[in-house]
């Protein structure tokens, strides 16, 4: 694999040409039912799955007349007919994959796949291993753009998905993060065709800028490589958030910056050494060496169940400020600042707070 080249989201330059770009697919089987023409153009940025009569979009359960919940049947579920309805359900989904009647917007996020499976799929490790506290989700607005700005730890991206989770299952609105991640996650074997499913597209200025223009909640993780792939002596210490890209983009769309603070994902992985040759030859940005990798093999793979804590801050306004101002070096610098410092007071309260790392 050719060295992983990380695109700054800093940097304004566009990506060049559509040569340059990471391609953005639409599903195989959207592709055959257009050349068939059963299927029109692939509409951008749909942002939910839309709504069918045959299967039930609802996330309420049933309410009696009285506004009462409905008893439950055998099998555990409200209002009767739970299975009935779970198997009419999944034979749908499976129904609109197999006839390529589903959508994807212009950077392959599928609504439907990633409500139905890849949540799923996620939420038992949340739930049940990681078992993550969220605060603070009422700071992220219920419409509108956003952008999110986390510290980034843990050796893999955990963080980054665990984050995606908790805004989709915890926010009254549902809304979906669109993250932004590193060129090497789209050069990767099936990580990549998962991150486009998910909705995660290039840390570049255009596409966060576009995602944001349309409405769409960002998330951005500004340490990069040097805070997920730092030393475990190095746990719960800011590295620097480059020159205030994320800042210029916030101010040019005029959008909230939510800092969001985690805790939990900085012991999942110890890492205690850098193959550095060796990632060179793999063409990664490091090789980590931990308590268990790589000495138990694939084991050695399987993150520690810590306990994680997850909160949003107060929403940093930029409406007020001039369009001018996303050229003001002395204004990113400071605003970047801000955001910064927010996130370090936040993680080190919640570091006071906690009482174990794994309870």
């Amino acid at each position: 694999m050719a060295d992983a080249k990380v695109i700054p989201f800093d940097d304004d330059r566009s990506r060049g040409s559509a040569a340059q770009r990471p391609s953005r697919r639409r599903a195989a089987g959207t592709r055959r039912a257009e050349e068939s023409g059963a299927v029109g153009e692939v509409q951008p940025l749909t942002g939910r799955a839309r709504a069918r009569d045959d299967v039930p979009v609802t996330g309420q359960e049933p309410r009696q007349a009285d506004g009462g919940a409905a008893p439950r049947d055998a099998h555990g579920e409200r209002g009767g007919g739970g299975l009935e309805r779970r198997v009419a359900a999944g034979l749908a989904f499976l129904r609109r994959r197999l006839t390529g009647d589903y959508e994807v917007d212009d950077f392959g996020y599928d609504a439907e796949l990633t409500d139905q499976v890849l949540m799923s799929l996620l939420r038992p490790v949340y739930e049940k291993y990681f078992r993550v506290d969220v605060k603070g989700v009422e700071n992220i607005p219920e419409e509108g753009g956003a952008l999110i700005v986390a510290n980034h730890s843990g050796t893999l991206p955990w963080d980054a998905l665990m984050m995606q989770v908790a805004v989709h299952d915890h926010h009254p609105a549902g809304r979906h993060l669109r993250l932004l991640a590193a060129d090497l996650v789209f050069v990767l074997p099936v990580v990549n065709e998962l991150a486009r499913k998910l909705g995660h597209t290039l840390a570049c200025t255009e596409d966060a800028e576009r995602l944001l223009g349309q409405g769409e909640l960002v998330g951005v993780m500004p340490e990069g490589f040097k805070g997920i792939g730092k030393p475990f002596s190095e746990r719960y210490k800011l590295q620097r958030f480059g020159r205030g890209g994320f800042v210029s983009t916030a101010l040019r769309r005029r959008v909230p910056i939510i800092p969001c603070s985690i805790v939990g994902a900085e012991e999942i992985y110890p890492m205690i050494g850098n193959a550095k040759t060796l990632a060179r030859l793999l063409g990664f940005p490091y090789f980590p060496l931990t308590p268990t990798f790589p000495w138990l093999g694939p084991l050695g793979a399987i993150p520690l169940p810590t306990k994680w804590t997850i909160q949003f801050g107060e929403p940093i306004p930029t409406d007020a400020y001039p369009l001018e101002a996303a050229e003001d070096p002395m204004l990113m610098f400071n605003l970047t600042d801000q955001v910064r410092e927010q996130i370090q007071h936040t993680l080190y309260k919640l570091l006071v707070q906690r009482r174990s790392v794994f309870f």
